[in-house]
């Protein structure tokens, strides 16, 4: 017999947690599936000494906030996990752990989810498990030599892992740079190939970077409708890290360092890997980024007469040497190992209703697809420049929730 429920929630993340204490609050019944454990993928497909890029404050949930004594730290993913357990607990959240979704189908009566564990019968289903789910390596990877390594975020765990000889690590993000240079800490030769990735002061004018832009509202700003969802789904990432004591990462300190820093990878063959030669440009396109969201933040510091610390002088883009290379030969610089910190797509197998565009993105606006009583949650800037982090996962699950109470509502009255 099939199980019957209002509402399924996909994923046991921050997202579908937040979604399901709005549900528990409006007495709404549901259900959380999740492939693994509460927080599976924090758990298992992130490296070792992974910390938060948002410091502790900024960790909030509906109905729950961090309230330890290190405010201004950054939680390692490990207490990340915890966290997700004790909010889960908190309002005892409906949460069937280990069961895998295997299809989901619309009916005429809502949707029918076979899971490993039986089946499931919802009146409106939720798709939160989140923007981390399939590596977005590059088809040329497959001409890369055998001989060389390929390993992705979602499997690298730490440097001992990897393969004897040098490492090349495929992109510049905030994931791409911490892991250049815990490699290259750990002894072993790195290069890093970076793009038009933005960097950012850790601490500006006396406060966290994010401490700013959670206070003049960019990152709870909502997403334009006029954005291509393409365009949401891969904006440029921040070049930041969590540590204690706060500090700043991006190319120039990779370099004082010893990391070899290199353009873009357009295309490889064997031991040979192809470079852009545009890395100036790509750098001094970031520099503009930076400087237009600096700008914003000394405007509001301007506006709202907000305390803070003179501006700091801005030092001279850094251009590093190898900057219009063209080539690599992996061979004859030792590199034994490709890392792709090329960022993830979606992937979603079992979805059998026709929502996908052609790129295998589900199709959607602000997480409402085309199939009444579908949704989406977590998904990069899908309502809000926020979206992805756990203190956006609450106003979001909140606007999903008015949705969904309103579809329960017209369905009944259908039904009826």
């Amino acid at each position: 017999m099939a199980r019957k429920t209002d509402v399924l929630i996909i994923g046991a993340g921050q997202a579908g947690l937040a979604l399901s204490r709005h549900l528990t609050d409006l007495d709404i019944d549901h259900v959380i599936l999740d492939r693994g454990a509460v927080g599976q993928r924090w758990r298992a497909e992130r490296w070792a000494s992974l910390h938060l890029l948002t410091p502790n404050w900024m960790t909030r949930l509906p109905g729950w906030r961090y309230d330890g004594d290190d405010p201004q730290g950054f939680m390692h993913k490990d207490q990340v996990v915890g966290m997700l357990g004790r909010y889960a607990r908190s309002f005892d959240a409906p949460v069937a752990e280990f069961t895998e979704v295997e299809s989901l189908r619309q009916t005429p009566a809502g949707y029918r989810i076979r899971t490993s564990n039986g089946t499931y019968v919802a009146r409106s289903v939720i798709i939160a498990t989140g923007a981390c789910d399939r590596p977005a390596v590059p088809g040329f990877a497959a001409s890369i030599s055998p001989a060389i390594a390929q390993v992705t975020t979602r499997d690298y765990i730490h440097p001992r892992q990897l393969e004897p000889g040098g490492v090349l690590v495929v992109g510049g993000s905030a994931t791409g740079v911490q892991l250049a240079e815990e490699i290259h800490l750990a002894g072993r030769p790195v290069t890093l190939a970076a793009g038009a990735h933005v960097r950012l002061p850790r601490r500006y004018r006396g406060r966290d970077i994010l401490d700013w832009f959670d206070r003049c509202g960019m990152l709870s700003e909502a997403r334009d409708p006029a954005v291509p969802a393409h365009k949401a789904l891969s904006q440029p990432s921040l070049q930041l890290i969590g540590s204690d004591p706060p500090r700043d990462i991006n190319l120039r300190s990779l370099s004082r360092l010893g990391v070899r820093c290199v353009g873009r990878v357009v295309g490889a063959d064997g031991n040979r890997v192809g470079l852009g030669g545009t890395l100036a440009a790509d750098v001094a396109e970031g520099e503009l980024r930076r400087k237009r969201t600096l700008e914003r933040v000394d405007t509001f510091i301007r506006v709202n007469s907000d305390q803070a610390e003179p501006a700091p002088q801005e030092d001279a883009p850094f251009i590093p040497q190898d900057a219009a290379l063209r080539e690599l030969d992996l061979a004859a610089m030792d590199i034994r190992t490709i890392l792709w910190a090329t960022g993830f797509r979606r992937s979603y197998p079992w979805l059998d209703i026709p929502v996908l565009d052609r790129t295998g993105e589900i199709i959607q606006c602000g997480g409402i697809t085309p199939c009444a009583g579908l949704y989406t949650l977590g998904l990069p800037f899908m309502r809000r420049r926020n979206s992805t982090f756990i203190d956006g996962a609450g106003q979001d699950a909140a606007d999903i929730a008015t949705h969904i109470l309103r579809h329960l509502d017209n369905s009944a009255h259908a039904a009826a």
